[in-house]
């Protein structure tokens, strides 16, 4: 099943993406980030939509809420979901930022002393796709909208603005990220710098790509993304994931499996493979 787009939904879209781009705030405005440790960051989310196979509108979206800096999981919320935006390239957080927007305001509604104090999203922030209404990735538009401190993580390359997978990248990564914590930047044909690759782990072998979300600066996301990572993908969207994933397992099991079978077979504590 799938869901077709029209030119003037696009066209509504371009305009409200101008608007909300307008919005973004590419600085630190947090106590907590201009603290070197982040001392005072208690509680950090994540969010994640995982599909049911063959179905591209039926999904199960995921909040997980983590202690800092212990990152342990102290809330969790999946709801499954019908997506009724078609896919546009460019235009992704239209199609998913309002499941995740709505787990936020749940959580706030029920238990508001649990609401992160900044998300991370699986996906990109300003590292994005550039049109009139300039880079908004999916973690500026739930930033913007639910007005929490929002970082892009991204587990691949978007090849944007001059920036590709080439020989060069691949020469970068292999010079430059020696250990967890390792990074340099990417830089667009103008010369902007829109996000970092970052060697978020001392164990893992291909980088993350991290960008501003809105209210922190590059740096600070960056410094953050490492601080939450056991593996390659950061705590707070690795257990998004993996409870999402199993959510579907448990409640569609995929012809032929039956949900004992197919539940409770991920440790969320275990490093998955492919992590590295």
């Amino acid at each position: 099943m799938s869901v077709v787009c029209d030119d003037e939904l696009v066209k509504l879209w371009k305009s409200e993406q101008a608007s909300l781009r307008q919005q973004v705030v590419e600085e630190d405005t947090e106590v907590w980030q201009r603290c070197p440790a982040f001392s005072s960051l208690e509680r950090v989310g994540g969010v994640d939509l995982s599909f049911i196979k063959g179905d591209d509108v039926s999904a199960c979206a995921q909040l997980v809420v983590l202690s800092y800096p212990a990152l342990e999981v102290l809330y969790e919320d999946s709801q499954m979901v019908t997506l009724t935006a078609p896919y546009v390239a460019g235009f992704l957080a239209f199609r998913e930022t309002p499941f995740l927007l709505d787990a936020l305001r749940r959580l706030e509604r029920n238990q508001p002393q649990l609401l992160p104090q900044v998300v991370l999203v699986d996906g990109n922030g300003l590292f994005h796709y550039r049109g009139k209404s300039g880079e908004f990735g999916l973690a500026c538009h739930l930033g913007v909208l639910s007005g929490i401190p929002c970082v892009g993580v991204a587990k691949n390359l978007l090849q944007v603005h001059g920036v590709t997978k080439n020989q060069e990248h691949q020469s970068q990564i292999a010079a430059l990220l020696l250990k967890g914590g390792d990074c340099f930047p990417l830089t667009t044909a103008s010369g902007r710098v829109l996000g970092k690759a970052l060697r978020s782990s001392d164990t893992s072998t291909k980088p993350v790509y991290v960008s501003v979300g809105h209210k922190i600066s590059l740096d600070t996301a960056v410094r953050l993304t490492h601080s939450c990572c056991r593996y390659r993908v950061p705590e707070p969207i690795r257990q998004a994931d993996i409870r999402s994933r199993e959510y579907l397992r448990i409640h569609f099991p995929p012809p032929g499996t039956t949900a004992t079978e197919e539940g409770s077979v991920v440790d969320p504590q275990k490093e998955p493979v492919g992590e590295q």
